[in-house]
C-alpha cells in the first residue's frame, strides 16, 4: 500500500457489538458525596471503598439499552478491574452523536450507595472516525455522568488546562496502536523518563482530579462513520403477484453502437503507423485470460505479478483462484517468497507448497529461506513458524544461520525473535517430563556449539600473538590443548559437529592439530567422534565465510540437479559455516594445490601416476582416475562460469589423490575478477596437458560432459535465479554491492535464448575461445587471456 492510500472500513458495515476495556482508576480517591436518601453512620468514614462502575450508552442524547456495571473493586489506591464491557447494540446502530456515559460508585457507605463521579466520551472524533486505544476521562466529582447532546461531564481535559503529561500520554496512545515505530531500547528509556516526568507533575501540582482509564478496541483500519441506509438500486417490485411480466425492448437484436465503434476504431487501417510501435500488455493479458490458465501452474507466479494489489476487489479475485489453481512446483513457491510478493496469503501459500519437501531438499534451500524471513510482514510469521519444525539437522543450521544475521541491526529483532521460537519448540520436543528433558538436552548440544567457537576464537588469539615462525604457533597451539584448555581435548558430554549436526564429537586431538602457513593462520584441528572415527575441519577467524557459503550451497545444489539427471561428475561440495559475520569452519578434504603438485611433480598426470598407475592405461594412469578427473574439471568449469567466479590461480585449484579437482576460496562472484581481461572459461593450461592436449580424444569426452552439464542445468535456471533473488537483502559483499546487476549477469549466463541444440555450439565455442589462449596463438584478445594465469 502506498503512502498516499487511506484504507477504512464503514460503521454501517460492521455487524459487530460495542466493545471497550474500563481499566482502572487513577487519581487520589476522596471522601464520596453521599446522595440524600442515604443514612450513614460515623464509622462509614472508616470502611475501605467499594467501587464498581456504570456504563451506559446515548445516541443522540437518549439512553440506548441497558446500563453495565462492573464487578466491585475494594484494592486501592488504584482500583484496578481490567473488564472487558460488551453492550448489545452494534457499530452499524450508533449514530455521529453516540456517547459513552461512566459513572464511579462507593457502595461501602451503608445502606445507599456513594458518588464518587462521572464522565462521558464521544465514540466518533471531530474527523468522524471512530476512538480507538486508551483514553483518560476526568470525572466531575459528585456528579453522575450526563448523555445528553451538550454534557455537562465531558470527560476529555480542557486545552488551557492540558500540560506536559497529557501531550506524553496522547503520544503513549498512538504508540500503542502501532502508529509510531517501535525501538526497543529507546522505548525503554522513553518510558522511564515518563514515569519521571509524571511523579514529578503529580508532586508539584497535588491534583486531587480523578481520571478513569477505557481502552477501546481497534480495528484493522480506521473506522469512518456512514448512516445505514435504504438501497436505492433496487428495483420496486412491479406486481404483488408472481406472474412473468412480457417487456418489449426494440433494440434486442440489433448492433451495439457505441461496440461497433470501438470495433472500427481498434481495427483502422489508418492506425498502421501508431500500431507499428505497438506492443501487447502482459498484465492485462495475464488478468484476461486468468480462468483459462488455471491448469498451467508455472503460470500463477506470472499471473500474481500482474494483480493490482491496492484493488481489494481484484486483490480478493486474485487470491480466490490461487487456491484453486493447479499446484505449483518448489522452485515457483520460492518465488513468491521474494520481495516482490508482500500479501500475507500469497507467501502462506508458498509456505504450504514447502511443506511437501523433504528434509534433505529443504536443507538446499534453508539459507535463501532464512534470508527471505526479512521480506515477511512480521517478526512471528507463518515461514518462521514453518522452519522451526524440521529435524535436528535443520534446526542446528537454521540456529547458525540466524544467529549470524542478528549482526544485521536493521533485522536483528526479526531474527532474534525467528530464534527464539527455534529455542521454544526444540525445549518442547518430546512429551512429559523425560520429553522435557530430551529437548533441553537437545538445545543445550546445540548452544555448546557456540561456546566451542568462542573457545577457538580465544586459542586464535593466542597463537597469533606468538612471535616466530607457523612451526612454533603450532607448538603453541597443541600446548594450550593439552594444558590451559585441556577440557577442549575430551568434552563432559559429546557436541553435534556444527559442519555435520548427526555427528557427535567429544573432543580435540592436539597431536594431530595444526596451523596453515598464511596471514590468518587459519586452524586445522581433529576431533574425536563418538563412534571411534576422526574428523577435521578448518577454523577461520578475520574472514567473511559467508559468500564462500553461498557458492558451496550451490555447488551442492548443481551436483544433486546433475545427479538427479544421472550425471555424476565427481565434484566435491565439502562443508562451510559461517559462524559470525568474520569467522566460520570449513570442512578439510585431503588434497594438494595445483602450483605444489606442479612444483613437486612437473604435471598433473605424474602426480596421478603415483596414486593410481596403470602400464597399460592412458597416460599411465587408471582410466578411473583419468576419467573422475576429467568429470570433475568439466562440472566446475560449468558452475565456475555460471557463477561467475573469479581470482582463479593454481593456489586455489586443489586435486585430490583419486583425481577429483576442485576449487575453493569464492571471494570474488557473479563476474567480478580483481584480475583484469579474465577468461570467460575457468581452465588452466595444466587441466588440458592432463587430458592429453586440446586434440585427444579426452579432451573432446571433456568438453561433451561441459555441454551436457550445462543444458541440465538450465532447465533449472528459474530455480537457480530465484534462490539469488531471495539473498537480494543479505549482506554478501558481491551481491549487496549492486543485486539487481548481479542477478541480471546470473541469468545471461544461462542463455535462455537459446535451445538445447544452439546452446551446445555456444558453450564449445566457448570453451575453445579459453583454451585458445592458452596456448601460443598471437591475438591481443588472446594474449591477454593467457596473462591471467600467470
Amino acid at each position: 500500500m502506498s503512502g498516499n492510500e487511506f484504507r477504512f472500513f464503514l460503521s454501517c458495515d460492521i455487524n459487530l457489538p460495542v466493545t471497550f476495556r474500563i481499566e482502572k482508576l487513577e487519581g487520589k480517591l476522596l471522601t464520596p458525596k453521599l446522595s440524600d436518601s442515604d443514612n450513614v453512620d460515623s464509622t462509614a468514614e472508616e470502611k475501605k471503598p467499594e467501587l464498581y462502575v456504570e456504563s451506559t450508552l446515548y445516541i443522540d442524547g437518549a439512553p440506548f439499552g441497558l446500563s453495565m456495571r462492573t464487578r466491585l473493586e475494594s484494592r486501592g489506591p488504584s482500583f484496578c478491574w481490567n473488564e472487558l464491557i460488551t453492550l448489545s447494540t452494534k457499530y452499524r446502530d450508533l449514530t455521529a452523536n453516540s456517547q459513552l456515559a461512566f459513572t464511579v460508585w462507593d457502595v461501602s457507605c451503608g445502606k445507599g450507595e456513594g458518588l464518587i463521579g462521572g464522565a462521558t466520551i464521544h465514540l466518533f472524533n471531530m474527523k468522524k472516525q471512530l476512538k480507538t486505544g486508551k483514553h483518560k476521562l476526568r470525572l466531575w466529582p459528585g456528579k453522575e455522568a450526563d448523555g445528553s447532546i451538550n454534557t455537562t461531564t465531558p470527560g476529555k481535559v480542557p486545552k488551557e488546562e492540558r500540560g506536559e503529561l497529557e501531550r506524553l500520554e496522547k503520544l503513549v496512545n498512538k504508540y500503542e496502536r502501532g502508529q509510531i515505530q517501535r525501538v526497543d531500547w529507546l522505548d525503554r528509556l522513553t518510558f522511564k523518563a515518563m514515569e519521571k516526568i509524571k511523579e514529578s507533575e503529580n508532586s508539584q501540582n497535588g491534583s486531587s482530579h480523578l481520571y478513569l482509564v477505557i481502552d477501546f478496541c481497534s480495528f484493522e483500519h480506521r473506522v469512518v462513520f456512514q448512516e445505514s441506509g435504504a438501497n436505492f438500486l433496487l428495483p420496486s417490485p412491479i406486481a404483488s403477484t408472481n406472474e412473468l411480466v412480457t417487456v418489449y425492448d426494440p433494440e434486442v437484436g440489433k448492433i451495439n453502437p457505441s461496440e461497433h465503434k470501438q470495433l472500427k476504431l481498434a481495427r483502422s487501417l489508418n492506425r498502421g503507423i501508431i500500431d507499428r510501435d505497438l506492443k501487447p500488455n502482459e498484465r492485462q493479458l495475464l488478468w484476461k485470460f486468468r480462468f483459462s490458465l488455471m491448469s498451467e501452474k508455472r503460470a500463477l507466479t506470472k499471473f500474481l505479478r500482474c494483480v493490482e494489489w491496492s484493488d481489494v476487489q481484484e486483490a480478493k479475485q486474485a487470491l480466490e483462484l490461487m487456491h484453486k489453481w493447479e499446484s505449483i512446483d518448489l522452485c515457483d513457491a520460492l518465488e513468491l517468497l521474494s520481495p516482490v510478493f508482500e500479501s500475507e496469503e500469497v507467501r502462506a501459500y508458498a509456505v504450504s507448497v514447502l511443506e511437501r519437501a523433504d528434509d534433505e531438499e529443504l536443507q538446499c534451500y534453508l539459507l535463501q529461506l532464512v534470508q527471505a524471513l526479512r521480506f515477511e510482514r512480521s517478526d512471528k510469521s507463518r515461514l518462521s513458524h514453518f522452519l522451526v519444525q524440521r529435524n535436528v539437522e535443520l534446526a542446528s543450521f537454521l540456529r547458525w544461520f540466524v544467529a549470524v544475521e542478528l549482526h544485521d541491526p536493521a533485522y536483528a529483532k526479526r531474527f532474534y525473535c525467528t530464534y527464539e521460537i527455534l529455542e521454544e519448540s526444540m525445549l518442547k520436543l518430546g512429551a512429559g517430563a523425560s520429553g522435557d528433558e530430551y529437548g533441553f538436552k537437545l538445545w543445550q548440544s546445540l548452544v555448546r556449539q557456540t561456546e566451542l567457537t568462542a573457545q577457538l576464537c580465544s586459542i586464535m588469539r593466542d597463537v597469533r600473538n606468538v612471535r616466530g615462525g607457523t612451526q612454533k604457533k603450532i607448538e603453541k597451539l597443541r600446548h594450550l590443548l593439552s594444558g590451559l584448555l585441556s577440557e577442549l581435548t575430551y568434552f563432559d558430554e559429546p557436541i553435534r559437529s556444527p559442519l555435520a549436526p548427526d555427528l557427535l564429537i567429544t573432543g580435540i586431538i592436539p597431536s594431530e592439530s595444526s596451523i596453515f602457513k598464511s596471514a590468518l593462520h587459519p586452524l586445522r584441528l581433529a576431533f574425536r567422534t563418538a563412534n571411534g572415527g576422526c574428523c577435521k575441519i578448518i577454523f577461520k577467524k578475520g574472514d567473511d565465510l559467508r559468500q564462500d557459503q553461498l557458492v558451496v550451497q550451490m555447488v551442492s545444489l548443481m551436483d544433486r540437479l546433475l545427479k538427479l539427471e544421472n550425471l555424476d561428475l565427481h565434484l566435491t561440495p565439502y562443508r562451510v559455516l559461517a559462524t559470525g559475520h568474520d569467522e566460520g569452519m570449513l570442512e578439510f578434504i585431503p588434497s594438494k594445490p595445483l602450483a605444489q603438485i606442479i612444483s613437486e611433480h612437473r604435471s598433473i598426470v605424474s602426480y596421478l601416476q603415483k596414486f593410481h598407475p596403470d602400464e597399460n592405461g592412458p597416460f599411465g594412469v587408471t582410466s578411473t582416475c583419468l576419467e573422475t578427473f576429467i568429470k570433475s574439471c568439466a562440472g566446475y568449469s560449468v558452475i565456475t562460469y555460471i557463477l561467475g567466479i573469479g581470482d582463479r590461480h593454481l593456489d586455489n585449484l586443489l586435486l585430490r589423490d583419486d583425481g577429483r579437482l576442485f576449487h575453493v576460496d569464492f571471494g570474488f562472484i557473479l563476474g567480478r575478477d580483481p584480475k583484469p581481461f579474465p577468461p570467460p572459461m575457468k581452465l588452466c593450461k595444466e587441466m588440458v596437458e592432463a587430458m592429453g592436449g586440446a586434440e585427444s580424444q579426452y579432451y573432446t569426452r571433456f568438453k561433451s560432459y561441459c555441454c551436457e552439464a550445462y543444458n541440465i542445468l538450465r532447465k533449472s535456471s528459474n530455480l537457480i535465479l530465484n534462490l539469488f533473488h531471495l539473498m537480494a537483502g543479505s549482506n554478501i559483499p558481491d551481491i549487496a554491492s549492486d543485486p539487481e546487476k548481479g542477478i541480471l549477469k546470473l541469468q545471461e549466463k544461462f542463455r535462455l535464448d537459446l535451445d538445447d541444440e544452439e546452446c551446445i555450439h555456444f558453450f564449445q565455442d566457448l570453451i575453445n575461445e579459453s583454451v585458445s589462449a592458452l596456448f601460443p596463438q598471437m591475438v591481443e584478445t588472446i594474449h591477454r587471456w593467457a596473462q591471467y594465469w600467470r
